[in-house]
């Protein structure tokens, strides 16, 4: 970010708008929706700034404009219409230290003007850093869109009995109440013009603890993609949202622990093949100790939780213990990798049957079980193959399949740093040499129905 997005307060602070015109009118309109003290320098003032400087909401200061007009200002916005008179106005505010937005000339401005979506005392601002202003406004219109226009007064009510609910509730029980009303019957009652009813649910629950609740801790599996952080799902989203506690892994990319409240207490249990930091039966012990806490704890996993990720070891300790637990599936490395090479896991004609595989297996006389499954129309996805690809490329070579098989190479899959290669099982080896790859990566094993033979070819696409 080139700027850092942050609400200023302004009741009773002076905010200055240097211009009496068009300009001017406009952000003399944006500042009145706060409580600042709105003082306007201009030789004269168009139709619209007149009749609020002859209501009073207004102060007009029609005199020559000095440093001092800008002395102990919280914001100047100089709007004059005149490029030049701007370019001079900039100078006399910043004399003083003042914090300037110049109309339309973006490299003079200390701040910026968002596009705002207005549900006092709920406000979204929306900013491009200047670069897009017309998409700002198109994300205005669907927010306008999403956002019922009651919002901000049931926003409001909430402010009002928050002392109420913080002496009576403990802070869990605080979010559930919180999270009940605005995904539940009070928000929809109060949408619908029910103000008084929704305001008297909200007080019972608060006097009762009768709420949508959930009294107990709880664990989400949740998968958390491939790595990019608009693959994650919604729900995965929701349930970062909600954690108490994260339980993350080695691969989990920074921006999508970026989701979660900042108030979530984060525990890296990251392992890395051969060298396990946090054993298995230590991360189970702990979601199991966190949920009998009463918290709501997410163990997050790259991927989707139920591929190759001990999942179901995580699920039968939470059974045993009988915890509360949801998977919430995420996109899978395959998928991902698949839609990075531009194409499918699985196509008509051509592809029609797909195996999940692991380069290496608890028994090491099961490392190769897929290749009984390779015929024509076959793929196979081998998750963390990189280091047995020695064994892979042999195995194809011996199986006698070396001439039927494609093999595609997609390491960190929808990342900026994703690698794409193609080769064959002779030269595997050195192709994930030459390219320097490790895993995370997918190797696919394609044997295609329309394939007789298959030509070795070298592609090598980075990101």
């Amino acid at each position: 970010m080139k700027t850092f997005p942050m609400f200023l307060q302004t009741q009773g602070r002076r905010v200055i708008i240097a211009g009496g015109g068009e300009q001017a009118a406009q952000k003399c309109r944006l500042i009145l929706k706060t409580e600042a003290a709105i003082t306007v320098l201009a030789p004269t003032l168009e139709p619209e700034l007149a009749g609020l400087c002859a209501e009073g909401r207004i102060v007009w200061r029609p005199g020559p404009i000095t440093p001092d007009d800008f002395q102990d200002a919280m914001l100047v916005f100089v709007a004059t219409g005149c490029p030049a008179t701007d370019v001079c106005l900039h100078g006399l505010a910043k004399s003083v230290g003042a914090t300037v937005n110049v109309v339309d000339q973006p490299h003079l401005c200390d701040a910026l003007t968002p596009s705002i979506v207005d549900r006092s005392p709920v406000v979204v601002a929306i900013g491009t850093e200047g670069t897009a202003p017309v998409l700002a406004r198109q994300i205005k219109t669907r927010l306008e869109e999403i956002l019922e226009p009651r919002l901000g007064d049931l926003a409001a009510l909430a402010g009002r009995l928050r002392s109420r609910a913080t002496a009576r509730l403990a802070p869990r029980a605080r979010r559930d109440l919180w999270r009940w009303v605005f995904t539940g019957p009070p928000r929809n009652t109060h949408a619908q013009g029910g103000e008084r009813e929704a305001a008297q649910m909200i007080k019972a629950a608060i006097d009762t603890e009768a709420f949508d609740q959930e009294r107990g801790g709880s664990v989400a599996l949740v998968g958390a993609g491939s790595g990019a952080a608009d693959l994650i799902t919604l729900r995965g989203v929701q349930r970062l949202q909600e954690a108490d506690i994260i339980f993350y892994d080695r691969l989990i990319a920074p921006d999508v622990l970026d989701l979660a409240r900042r108030d979530t207490e984060r525990v890296y249990v990251g392992k890395s093949p051969g060298c396990h930091h946090w054993p298995q039966h230590k991360i189970t012990g702990v979601l199991v100790t966190a949920a009998r806490q009463g918290k709501r704890v997410v163990r997050l996993k790259c991927g989707d939780p139920g591929v190759f990720a001990r999942g179901a070891e995580e699920a039968d300790a939470l059974k045993a213990a009988n915890i509360p637990f949801e998977i919430v599936p995420g996109v899978t490395a395959a998928s991902a990798a698949s839609a990075a090479l531009g194409g499918f896991l699985t196509e008509r004609g051509t592809c029609d049957t797909l195996v999940l595989a692991t380069g290496r297996s608890e028994a090491a006389d099961q490392d190769h079980v897929w290749l009984d499954a390779l015929r024509p129309g076959t793929r196979v996805a081998v998750y963390m193959g990189v280091g047995a690809s020695a064994k892979i490329a042999q195995g194809l070579i011996d199986a006698g399949l070396d001439d039927h098989i494609t093999i595609d190479i997609v390491s960190r899959a929808q990342q900026k740093d994703q690698v794409i290669v193609r080769c064959s099982a002779k030269t595997l080896v050195q192709t994930i040499a030459e390219n320097t790859i490790s895993n995370p990566a997918i190797l696919f094993l394609t044997w295609p129905r329309s394939m007789v033979a298959v030509q070795e070819r070298d592609v090598v696409v980075r990101m």
